[in-house]
């Protein structure tokens, strides 16, 4: 395991940071998925994913990509770790050198994250249709107060999953080829904005794309021919 990765600029660094803030939002006690190859670091977030093998919650992940000066390695370490070390990082990185580049050390990795063995397409992504942005934002925010007003304060853990899934599973009304749980993945990671979202398909995979990231959806018995 890589002791260390080298984002190439501060910004990056504070990007980073602010992916992880709005992840650990999620999940307190989540974990990302990080990969790094040919001088990029891929973070991948699980936002809406199945528990067992009768659940029929879809898959949605974030992704966001950060260029690195070298590295090469595939871990899944705590979310709250990792947050730690580069926002430590970004306090010793002097404020007068913006294009330095920011070392940042990795935590130790966890081996219990069932979603982390998913590994979507990296190539072979045939582009559909654009979208525009302002439906998923409705649709975010309308199954956030569904959930938050069908959940009261104490409910276990399996209900909410349950109550989670149904909510983020249903089919969007402007694309009922997706889940609601891609629009929550896109507002709740910052990823929303004015332009409008790309859609690729590869197998039973969509990759929705915007100039501040990517969700990636998987759900059973969709696929590009269909």
């Amino acid at each position: 395991m890589s002791a260390a990765f080298t984002l190439t600029t501060r910004a990056a660094a504070h990007d980073l940071s602010v992916l992880l803030g709005r992840a650990q939002r999620l999940d307190e006690a989540g974990a990302v998925r990080l990969i790094a190859d040919s001088s990029v670091l891929a973070v991948y977030v699980a936002v809406v994913t199945p528990k067992g093998l009768l659940d029929r919650a879809p898959t949605v992940l974030g992704l966001r990509t950060f260029a690195l000066t070298e590295g090469a390695f595939d871990e899944v370490v705590p979310i709250r770790s990792l947050l730690a070390r580069v926002d430590a990082a970004l306090a010793a990185a002097p404020d007068s050198e913006p294009a330095a580049p920011v070392p940042v050390g990795l935590p130790a990795s966890v081996s219990t994250i069932v979603w982390a063995g998913i590994t979507p397409p990296r190539g072979g992504w045939q582009r559909l249709a654009s979208l525009d942005a302002a439906p998923f934002g409705v649709a975010a925010r309308a199954g956030i107060e569904e959930i938050a007003t069908a959940i009261p304060t104490g409910t276990g853990e399996q209900i909410v999953h349950r109550v989670r899934s149904e909510v983020w599973g249903r089919p969007l009304p402007e694309a009922d080829h997706l889940p609601a749980g891609a629009a929550f993945a896109l507002e709740a990671l910052g990823f929303l904005a004015d332009d409008p979202v790309q859609q690729f398909a590869a197998g039973s995979w969509v990759r929705l794309s915007t100039a501040r990231g990517h969700v990636l959806v998987k759900q059973s018995g969709w696929t590009l021919a269909r």
